[in-house]
């Protein structure tokens, strides 16, 4: 299995997972049900996955039918779960540092973690009925027929075939994929923006200050940020976080409310300068967005 495939293979049968653990995996998106698609595969009298028996299956009649690739394009996994005893995985990687390239036979394929840097790696394996069928060993080719990615190694459209001679037997299992996904979310975009008022309880330098997140998909924002103001006699300071819901739609407002953090120090009525940034991971796709630092002026009003 390859390092770098797809964190969501994770936990699918017992004997996969044992494989998948055993590699640092990179991050992924949310699975997404094809469009349309088929996974079929067989193998003659002797072939331990298939059992010598013929298979397939269709998007839409299936528990699941997803198809998952890397950020860097290398690799892929194909998932389809029949039913809650019926499982297949096949899991694609073209030699490290490569992309999965269209029109290209990878031949010489390993299993992780017998393939070498140079080696492009294959595995398919599953559940049939309650039945493990994992290759304690295999090798073979796969030929990438049409590959279409999307925003992070989003799989738009895959074809594929591929053969697999699994723990040393002669006999190939044979199979394709063709799978059409919808298209890709968009990726997650933020805003922030403070709000150039708040106040102070002069009675204890307490302030509140606050602004607004946007967004153009659900997130949880997190803010972070600082406050502080320049005084004759010293420079009273605070930080500051908070977790904002953020629906889109319209700005969502946040607030917060603090006091100064430096010793024999308390705001006052006037200017202050906060410094922040918001930042959220994207549901949809294996990276966290955020603003960047932002500085802005607050003027502070008795309350």
């Amino acid at each position: 299995m390859p390092r770098r495939v797809l964190a969501r293979t994770m936990g699918v049968i017992a004997a996969v997972t044992v494989a998948l653990t055993a590699a640092p995996l990179g991050g992924t998106a949310e699975a997404q049900s094809a469009e349309s698609g088929t996974l079929s595969f067989s193998g003659g009298t002797g072939e331990p996955i298939s059992g010598g028996q013929s298979y397939a299956y269709a998007a839409g009649a299936v528990q699941l039918f997803d198809v998952q690739g890397s950020q860097d394009e290398n690799s892929l996994t194909v998932a389809v779960d029949a039913d809650e005893s019926t499982r297949w995985r096949l899991i694609i990687a073209a030699p490290d540092g490569q992309k999965l390239t269209e029109g290209t036979t990878y031949t010489g394929a390993k299993q992780w973690p017998y393939a070498q840097p140079a080696d492009p790696e294959l595995q398919f394996s599953g559940t049939d009925n309650g039945t493990d069928k994992w290759c304690n060993t295999n090798s073979g080719s796969f030929t990438i027929e049409h590959v279409a990615f999307g925003p992070y190694g989003y799989v738009r459209e895959l074809d594929a075939t591929y053969e697999q001679y699994c723990n040393g037997s002669t006999v190939p299992l044979s199979g394709e994929v063709h799978a059409v996904m919808p298209e890709p979310p968009a990726e997650l975009t933020l805003g922030m923006t403070t709000d150039p008022n708040g106040t102070v309880d002069v009675r204890d330098g307490h302030i509140t200050v606050g602004g607004t997140v946007t967004c153009n998909k659900p997130a949880s924002v997190s803010l972070t940020g600082q406050v502080f103001q320049v005084q004759n006699n010293g420079t009273p300071g605070a930080s500051y976080s908070a977790t904002v819901a953020c629906t889109p739609g319209a700005p969502v407002p946040w607030s917060v409310s603090l006091t100064s953090q430096e010793p024999d120090t308390s705001f006052r009525p006037g200017t202050a300068t906060m410094r922040g940034k918001a930042r959220a991971d994207d549901r949809d796709y294996p990276v966290t967005v955020d603003t960047g630092q932002q500085e802005s002026e607050v003027t502070l009003s008795k309350v």
